[in-house]
């Protein structure tokens, strides 16, 4: 039997390849897009592969599209078993705390935590029934332990800060969940050479960073509570 993905940030990047690599492993995907141009486009260019891909216009940082969106979900996809919310602004990506403007952390925080919090409570009853999963898109500078111990870490502190948020919000899900057969957690794909950075060089392929995402998502396994990186639990 199709399952159906939601996946949100998904007509380029790693979203892009998310739903590519989804649809070949037989899921049914709605492409979350908050450009309703290239979300067409990127649906219609999979569908012309033989996936099973719709698409649906979703911003992030306007609370009545989220709402739009997740009510067309709810009436449309009952069976609705995979949410990947993959969507994320960067704010600045400020080089410091020193420099970090206000404005670009509610910016921040507006699409990483708020719009996310938004989505995530209107599909979680859906997803809890269907006993399904929730992946939040987390970064290596969410994890407290990383942005203390680590020799080197990019401290952005309006795109780090709202990413932690972003984890507590996993780990309460999850918490919720415990004693169910749904699950949420977060994973890490590592640096990764994308538009929300630039373009860095240096990082994984949005394909090697997609793939890891996909796998925890649908291996079968008990992630309740995780947070992953390729190599498999990363620390809070």
């Amino acid at each position: 039997m199709t399952k159906t993905a939601f996946v949100t940030g998904a007509n380029k990047g790693i979203g892009y390849e998310i739903v590519k690599q989804l649809g070949e492993a037989g899921w049914k995907v709605i492409l979350g897009s908050r450009s309703a141009e290239r979300g067409e486009a990127a649906a219609s260019e999979l569908t012309a592969q033989g996936q099973n891909v719709e698409w649906i216009q979703i911003d992030m940082a306007d609370a009545k599209s989220i709402e739009s969106a997740s009510d067309k979900i709810i009436n449309n996809y009952s069976d609705l078993a995979l949410l990947i919310n993959n969507a994320g602004m960067p704010g600045a990506f400020s080089s410091s705390f020193t420099k970090t403007r206000e404005e670009d952390l509610r910016n921040a925080f507006e699409v990483n935590f708020f719009g996310t919090f938004r989505l995530n409570q209107r599909l979680f009853p859906v997803i809890k029934q269907n006993e399904g999963t929730i992946v939040n898109v987390s970064t290596d500078m969410a994890s407290l332990d990383h942005l203390q111990n680590a020799e080197f870490t990019l401290n952005a502190f309006d795109y780090n800060s709202s990413k932690v948020a972003n984890n507590a919000m996993t780990l309460s899900m999850a918490y919720e969940v415990r004693n169910t057969g749904a699950q949420v957690f977060a994973v890490t794909p590592g640096f990764t050479t994308t538009d929300l950075n630039g373009n860095a060089p240096g990082g994984k392929s949005k394909q090697a960073a997609a793939a890891i995402i996909v796998g925890y998502a649908i291996d079968g396994q008990r992630h309740n509570g995780e947070f992953l990186n390729e190599h498999g639990v990363y620390p809070w």
